[in-house]
């Protein structure tokens, strides 16, 4: 994170365009708020778009707005959130949901920063800075054309990966100690404190949620404690983990790449160490096996 944190102190003085990527809850909208607030429009609008939760009905009018009567139910003039953002940042967050013919229309709006309300003829010149968020692979999905491969390239002048709550165990003390601070103060129970054997419990979990996850897990454990003495009500494995009892070797082999990989939510590094291999010899192993 320090390595992250370094990167977006320089990046963030430009109007470079950002691609943040990482799973979900690891913080990717609080990384997008602090380059905007690191950088000189500062004090201008921050407007965060969720892609995912747009339909395609919705997607024109709600970004680039329209004018009162190009459509049904048009009454007034409306300005889209990306006219909303003049002088500011945009945060088109979750780009890995958006359907091809959209990447098009959006394509054209980050290379010419210019855009026409629905039902208008004239151009309207946008002066905004562009973060992007995704918990996908784009690379991946560019290669099966699930994502346009020039737009791939116009969004990620410079590309932040966010590593996983997992990755960053050091970090977990410090975040647990902020988010019972605010739930301290806003349940009023000031006399709750974690302990050494309670941070031994959260940094023993992998949190596959993210920093959302350990979030709720403290708000949850503070509500439902007494006022004196905080009990921590950890996240409940998805499902009961498989025993095996057949021994064939090449079986058991599987059995514990799958048990590694899952353990920890799919890194390879932490996976391969855990398994006491390099990564190319569990990459071929998973190869092997077709995982």
């Amino acid at each position: 994170m320090q390595e992250v944190m370094e990167q977006i102190g320089k990046v963030a003085a430009t109007d470079a365009n950002v691609l943040l990527l990482g799973e979900n809850g690891t913080g990717k909208y609080v990384l997008a708020g602090y380059v905007h607030e690191l950088s000189e429009r500062k004090g201008q609008p921050f407007v965060h778009i969720d892609l995912g939760s747009l339909s395609e009905n919705l997607f024109e009018s709600e970004l680039f707005g329209y004018r009162k009567g190009a459509f049904t139910g048009a009454d007034r003039d409306y300005a889209g959130k990306i006219e909303n953002a003049q002088n500011g940042t945009v945060f088109l967050d979750e780009m890995g949901n958006l359907p091809l013919h959209l990447q098009t229309k959006l394509l054209s709006l980050i290379q010419n920063r210019k855009l026409s309300r629905i039902g208008e003829s004239k151009e309207r010149l946008l002066d905004v800075r562009f973060i992007f968020a995704t918990n996908e692979d784009l690379r991946k999905a560019v290669a099966e054309n699930r994502f346009r491969k020039d737009l791939y390239y116009r969004i990620n002048t410079v590309e932040l990966q966010i590593p996983g709550l997992r990755e960053r165990q050091e970090d977990i003390s410090s975040l647990a100690d902020y988010f019972l601070e605010k739930y301290r103060q806003k349940y009023h129970k000031p006399g709750l404190v974690l302990n050494e054997i309670l941070i031994s419990e959260l940094k023993n979990y992998s949190w596959p949620g993210n920093i959302r996850e350990l979030d709720h897990c403290i708000e949850r454990s503070v509500i439902l404690s007494s006022e004196k003495q905080l009990k921590l009500l950890m996240p409940q494995d998805e499902e009961p983990e498989k025993t095996v009892v057949n021994l064939n070797l090449e079986e058991m082999e599987e059995f514990l790449i799958k048990k590694a990989l899952k353990k920890h939510r799919g890194n390879i590094s932490l996976a391969a160490a855990d398994l006491g291999l390099s990564r190319a010899a569990l990459y071929r192993r998973m190869e092997k096996f077709e995982l």
